[in-house]
């Protein structure tokens, strides 16, 4: 059966999303793989992950902008970075948002009472307590990441769940847990990315 699988705010450890999935038993030819953003972060070092991804989506994944991404294409890459030119022009093809199904796939948020396409690209991006403290207002679940879960109340290392909103972002870039949401089956793999526990104690949880 085709899954719908999630994963945002890598920052660079790709590793990391490797080893989740196939935990989770990943099958590009039938499972819908959605990347929800912040694959980089401003160290150098993370770069190359954007290579992954590339050809992730290349092989049927799906991949959204963060801000992040934005970030590297608005302050490096168009100022003549050393880093591949092809990268730099697929950056420009990504969309800010995705709709599967049931679900709206955006990195940061969206602004409440605004339609989807009336949305700007700053909110899209980087909205953050405007979005998670208010009502959703569109009919579908929205999937984002940007902000760490803790911070808006999770537990540390796990996803944010409201009615209408699942918040997975759970804190890899500060070295808590990267996580993978499989939506369909309500069930996330995780793992630690704690400098001296990297990409160890691997979970399974379910919602």
């Amino acid at each position: 059966m085709s899954r719908i699988l999630a994963i945002s705010d890598i920052h660079g450890h790709v590793e990391g999303v490797k080893l989740l999935l196939q935990k989770a038993g990943y099958q590009p030819q039938t499972d819908k793989l959605f990347f929800v953003g912040d694959y980089i972060d401003k160290d150098p070092g993370t770069w190359k992950s954007l290579d992954y991804i590339r050809e992730r989506v290349q092989q049927g994944a799906k991949a959204i902008i963060g801000n992040l991404e934005l970030w590297y294409l608005e302050t490096i890459h168009e100022k003549g970075s050393s880093y591949r030119q092809e990268i730099g022009e697929w950056l420009h093809t990504l969309p800010t948002y995705l709709t599967d199904e049931d679900y709206l796939f955006v990195h940061a948020g969206i602004r409440p009472h605004i339609p989807i396409s009336e949305q700007s690209r700053v909110d899209l991006l980087t909205i953050r307590k405007d979005f998670w403290g208010a009502e959703q207002t569109v009919p579908q679940k929205i999937i984002f990441g940007h902000t760490p879960t803790h911070i808006m109340g999770a537990k540390e290392g796990e996803i944010w769940c409201q009615p209408g909103r699942i918040g997975i972002d759970t804190g890899a870039k500060h070295h808590i847990r990267l996580t993978l949401v499989d939506l369909t089956n309500r069930c996330a793999y995780s793992c630690s990315t704690e400098k001296q526990r990297l990409y160890q104690d691997t979970r399974l949880s379910s919602w």
